[in-house]
């Protein structure tokens, strides 16, 4: 299985995550991100959707939304070399 990059915050420092990427059969999403270690957040998270031990809430910035929108149409893709 090989999954499509869509992108990464084009003003992180390092050139490095958060990142978008999609499965190009099954249409599933994957972010990497900073992990919500914020026990406020979190909580709020649970209140809605009980986190499980194999599960991590992930921060994306909201500059990013140009990204996660193309990956959701299953436009663009990007090579890992390009921000």
């Amino acid at each position: 299985m090989a999954i499509a990059f869509y992108g990464k915050d084009p003003i992180n420092p390092g050139n490095n995550c958060p990142a978008v990427f999609r499965d190009p059969i099954t249409g599933d999403f994957y972010f990497q991100g900073e992990t919500v270690t914020d026990p406020e957040i979190r909580a709020m998270v649970a209140e809605n959707s009980p986190i499980l031990d194999t599960e991590s809430v992930v921060r994306l910035p909201a500059r990013m939304i140009e990204i996660i929108m193309e990956a959701c149409r299953g436009g663009l893709q990007r090579t890992p070399g390009d921000v």
